[in-house]
């Protein structure tokens, strides 16, 4: 048992039903040890190398009993099979071990060793315990019968009598049921109890996985504008550089500044401190797009935008905002860029549409993995994303969230962020 010392729930159960069962074997040897020599027998005719060979028997049988019922358990568990051969020795210990009990019997007399049938009823139950793991029920219980048949049909060779034979057959039955009782409903709770804790591990893969996918979606964010706005401000400052003009180099300070930016952002998201904000966001894309020559207009009479929503609003509105001057600066040719945020009630609406948008357009701009990573923020809470051409050489991000169902759901989010 020495690879069960996690001190986890399962862990517990395990040594404590492996113990039990451990302990009931060693209990019924003891008990019928002792039963072996008791004054009647002792008293009797039976020789000393009789009695003790029979309490060699009952030892032995535990020794081979003890181990066996570990790997039956391993085995009733689907750890690893079990060879049945090694039930043979068993078995074979069991049947010295009751043949010494009647044997005894014989020479103290039935009537003066009333005992002989509690030590019957406890010789076999030591192999019973792991026998009912390994074989099927409906095998076991006719196992049962037969061997109660077979002890109590020993005890009228013994010189037993009908109603002594038929108190074993009944006590040899009942506690071979009793046992397989234990024994299965002990293997059953410990086989639940793994399943519960494999469930457990599962459940714990699948929030690594989740964590990881949310992980590379934020890197995705973080550095999908940057390394746009870099590649942009690095093909002008070539361009600049082959006219020979001065410019260049303050494209180039630009980028240095952008990319240390970035740097720093990636240290934030990957320690988990970096939370985004929407009237910041709305700045750096007005900035960053204007920077690239797209005319950007902010359609909100607020000086600070989003300020009176709820944070979890803010946060997911502003990774909207993010993802859209990212799509904005990627992909066709816009020439101008407007965004519209506003509170109608109870539901926020952000709008971010553009131009420059080929009318030959196999698939609509912005459908990658950015956008679902959105639509996933967005549906934590209760908001709805929807993205695509509008016909007219333009296109149009829209962003709704429900107020009510944001404040509800505000701390688990923000759980979530940090």
């Amino acid at each position: 048992m020495g690879r069960w010392k996690r001190r986890d729930g399962f862990g517990k159960i395990d040594l404590y039903t492996r113990g039990s069962l451990h302990s009931l074997i060693w209990a019924m040897i003891l008990c019928e040890g002792m039963l072996s020599v008791t004054r009647p027998v002792r008293h009797s005719d039976a020789p000393a190398t009789l009695i003790g060979a029979t309490v060699l028997a009952a030892i032995a049988q535990g020794v081979c009993a003890a181990p066996l019922v570990s790997r039956a358990l391993d085995a009733y568990l689907g750890r690893r099979p079990i060879d049945r051969r090694l039930l043979v020795p068993a078995a074979a210990l069991m049947v010295l071990n009751t043949t010494g009990l009647l044997a005894l019997g014989g020479y103290a007399g039935t009537g003066g060793f009333p005992e002989l049938q509690l030590a019957l009823g406890a010789s076999v139950l030591p192999f019973l315990t792991s026998f009912v793991l390994v074989v099927p029920v409906w095998l076991s219980g006719v196992c049962f019968a037969a061997l109660a048949g077979a002890v109590s049909g020993g005890t009228l060779l013994a010189g037993a009598s009908g109603t002594f034979a038929l108190g074993t057959f009944l006590g040899v039955g009942f506690g071979s049921t009793l046992i397989a009782t234990t024994s299965r409903l002990s293997a059953w709770t410990l086989g639940v109890m793994l399943k519960l804790r494999e469930a457990q591990d599962v459940e714990t893969r699948l929030a690594v996985a989740e964590e990881r996918l949310r992980f590379g979606r934020d890197m995705h964010d973080v550095l999908g504008r940057n390394l746009a706005v870099i590649a942009l401000k690095s093909e002008l400052a070539v361009e600049l550089a082959q006219r020979g003009k001065a410019a260049a180099v303050d494209q180039m300070t630009e980028v240095q500044r952008i990319a240390r930016a970035s740097q720093q952002e990636v240290r934030d998201v990957v320690r988990g401190y970096r939370e985004v904000d929407l009237r910041t966001e709305i700045a750096g894309a007005q900035g960053v797009l204007e920077a690239a020559g797209i005319g950007c207009a902010v359609e909100d009479g607020d000086p600070h935008p989003g300020e009176h929503l709820p944070a979890p609003v803010r946060s997911a509105l502003g990774w909207v905002v993010r993802e859209a001057a990212t799509n904005v600066l990627r992909h066709g040719d816009p020439r101008r860029c407007s965004i519209r945020l506003r509170a109608d009630g109870d539901t926020v609406r952000l709008v971010v549409e553009n131009d420059g948008v080929p009318p030959d357009t196999a698939v609509p701009p912005g459908h990658g993995s950015g956008l679902a990573g959105l639509r996933e923020r967005l549906g934590a809470l209760d908001g709805l994303l929807e993205a695509g051409p509008t016909g007219d050489g333009r296109f149009r991000l829209t962003a709704t969230v429900p107020l009510s169902s944001s404040r509800e759901g505000a701390a688990p989010l923000v759980e979530e962020r940090r």
